[in-house]
């Protein structure tokens, strides 16, 4: 059996060490359709058993499904995981997003109501899941910094934030990592971001790495899938769209590995500080994405990879109009 501590990557300077993919169950609460409890907590199980360490949630994924729903899979095995829970985001009884709430006081009710639900005494790294406008970060983070002094969470993220935001909550407490979308389509983070997490010893846990299955081809369902609603999956962008996941196929084909891997793999290549965060809802996808720790990229298979399928040539922006004039990462 292969060694995982080996493969490990720290989570920034002050952060823990991670396998280098982690499991994101996002996908687990009804985000891209209809799922099974049973084969999701058989997922979770079986990337604890390859060596995954890191779990990514939120408190609003199923209106508090997801966080219920891991603390069933790691009833035995909460030592075997580091909890990543974001927070913040605020939604109607009919699943409506109504807003953010970064007030202190919401911090720490919102804390509160993610320990019950997990059925756990600390939460490993918390975050705000986006800027609230109205708060200061500072008060934001100071709130969190609060609740890692008193004992219940050990280490603090921050999820799709700028530049100027990322220098002003480290200043406030150390961060252990930035979550934010990151693939062959979806770079921007490269050229104000990751630089600044450079320098201040911060790493990423990057998500949407395919693109929310763009890359992989996958359709988003009938029903409950807000994938629908996005504008990389509409009409004439899907169209285009899917000839760069054709072309990932074939670059794929040729290296005798699949687009999932090969995507993967890129994201683990670029950058050391990279935990890819893979939202696989069964087993089968599971064993596909971990099968990109075994893809070695050379630099000029990263250039004509990226020339291939270049970030540029995507269509549509990777959320609605509305949602992408809040991200603070887009500014």
């Amino acid at each position: 059996m292969t060694d995982t501590t080996k493969l490990r990557r720290r989570l920034g300077q002050t952060g823990p060490e991670v396998f280098p993919i982690a499991l994101g169950c996002m996908g687990m609460s009804g985000m891209y359709g209809a799922s099974e409890d049973a084969e999701s907590i058989a997922t979770i199980h079986a990337a604890i058993d390859a060596g995954v360490n890191l779990l990514d949630t939120g408190d609003f994924y199923g209106m508090g499904h997801n966080e219920m729903l891991i603390a069933r899979a790691l009833r035995f095995q909460r030592d075997d995981v580091l909890l990543s829970v974001k927070f913040g985001a605020q939604r109607g009884p009919d699943g409506a997003w109504v807003g953010f709430d970064g007030r202190p006081a919401a911090v720490k009710t919102a804390l509160a109501y993610s320990l019950k639900r997990l059925g756990v005494d600390c939460i490993d790294v918390y975050r705000p899941a986006r800027l609230d406008p109205a708060v200061p970060i500072e008060d934001t983070i100071g709130a969190i910094a609060e609740m890692v002094k008193a004992g219940y969470v050990r280490h603090i993220g921050l999820s799709e934030v700028g530049a100027d935001t990322i220098r002003r909550a480290a200043a406030v407490h150390p961060i252990a990592d930035l979550q934010i979308e990151y693939s062959l389509i979806s770079r921007k983070p490269e050229l104000g971001i990751f630089p600044v997490l450079d320098e201040l010893g911060i790493a990423a846990t990057t998500y949407g790495v395919l693109s929310r299955g763009l890359l992989s081809n996958s359709k988003p369902a009938e029903v409950g899938d807000y994938r629908a609603h996005l504008p990389r999956f509409a009409g004439v962008n899907l169209a285009r769209n899917q000839q760069l996941a054709a072309r990932l196929k074939e670059m794929a084909g040729d290296k005798g590995v699949t687009p999932v891997q090969l995507a993967i793999a890129w994201t683990l290549a670029k950058r050391n500080s990279i935990v890819p965060v893979i939202g696989a809802r069964t087993r089968a996808q599971l064993a596909d994405s971990l099968g990109a720790l075994a893809v070695n990229l050379t630099a000029e298979d990263i250039s004509n990879l990226e020339s291939a399928v270049p970030a540029e040539g995507v269509a549509g922006t990777r959320y609605g109009e509305e949602q992408m004039r809040m991200l603070d990462s887009e500014k």
